[in-house]
């Protein structure tokens, strides 16, 4: 079993980014041979800082090792660094089809009223992401539930591709579903919406890099209900907010909410809350002196990288090598 996943290098990573992904990835490490790769080329889909850009994917680079990616079990590198991303994305875009990328659904949504303002870049960028996934025949995806879509995508590709060239070249790769269920952290001021940087509240998420005193405080003020927790998983259907608290809890700690429910039924939030955030020190003070010491080495961070990288590349070399063989590109 080989697992690729990738993510793009932004700012102010918070709790929603490590609950819902970054830990996943870090159990994986004990399921499968994993390649982790910051996703930078993916980054330029829309305007970007170049500044910005390069001090993210340090920083990216650092509070995913911060978290526990362990760069001797698993291969962590900088897409751009290995050019044959970019060679296959653009080979697959002779076998990818118009009408498969218009019913993309994030394209829509990431454009919003502006599709055609919108860069060339934002619509293909499927095709580079599967290119990202079958340079190393990899045979899982670890993707949440919008994702999947282009898990199927990547299939259509590997399988035309494949047929149209009569080689038996490209993995189709399925969904993974292990390192354990990703948490779905909402925002702190609204339980209907996902935790997000781009919202204007900073009191909205805690950040990695927040202090121990403004965790609580950030949690202290969480919106919530007046009443108390209940007793059944049921109860909270219609409380966004205590849900919401609820499974960050229960994600920090490993319970179920079932669990976190039966410790803390009948009880309000002002029990909760301290509780909560009790856990979520625990959890975040490691993480950011850890983190802390990567920032101030960005020598090392460079060298892991480009370790990374150098055995990416060799890993990729032979399936873009046959990928140019089966199009009539021999070198």
């Amino acid at each position: 079993m080989r697992v690729v996943s990738g993510i793009q290098p932004t700012g102010d990573l918070h709790l929603g980014n490590l609950l819902g992904a970054i830990l996943r990835w870090v159990r994986m490490q004990d399921e499968a041979e994993c390649l982790f790769f910051l996703a930078d080329l993916h980054a330029l889909t829309v305007e970007v800082d170049p500044a910005q850009l390069r001090s993210n994917i340090r920083e990216m680079a650092a509070a995913l090792i911060a978290s526990g990616i362990d760069p001797a079990r698993s291969i962590l590198f900088r897409q751009r660094s290995v050019p044959a991303h970019a060679e296959l994305a653009w080979i697959l875009q002779g076998t990818a089809r118009m009408g498969w990328l218009n019913r993309m659904t994030q394209f829509k949504e990431k454009s919003g009223k502006n599709r055609e303002g919108s860069s060339v870049g934002l619509f293909t960028y499927p095709v580079l992401q599967a290119a990202d996934i079958l340079l190393y025949r990899a045979t899982h995806v670890p993707v949440g539930e919008d994702q999947k879509q282009h898990v199927e995508l990547t299939r259509d590709i590997a399988l035309k591709f494949n047929t149209d060239f009569d080689v038996d070249l490209f993995v189709p790769p399925e969904p993974f579903i292990g390192g354990g269920t990703a948490a779905r952290v909402m925002s702190l001021r609204d339980g209907r919406a996902k935790m997000s940087k781009s919202d204007p509240s900073e009191m909205s998420r805690i950040l990695l890099t927040d202090s121990n005193d403004l965790i609580a405080q950030k949690v202290r003020k969480a919106k919530t209900d007046p009443e108390p927790l209940p007793a059944d998983v049921s109860g909270l259907d219609e409380r966004p907010e205590a849900k919401n608290l609820v499974g960050i809890y229960g994600a920090v700690t490993g319970e179920t909410v079932d669990q976190v429910l039966g410790r803390f039924a009948g009880q309000g939030f002002g029990a909760f809350k301290p509780a909560l955030s009790d856990a979520l020190i625990a959890l975040l003070e490691p993480l950011r002196m850890r983190l802390e010491q990567f920032r101030a080495d960005p020598a090392e961070l460079d060298r892991i990288l480009a370790a990374g990288s150098e055995r990416a590349a060799s890993l990729g070399a032979p399936t873009l090598d046959a990928a140019y063989d089966a199009v009539g590109l021999s070198r």
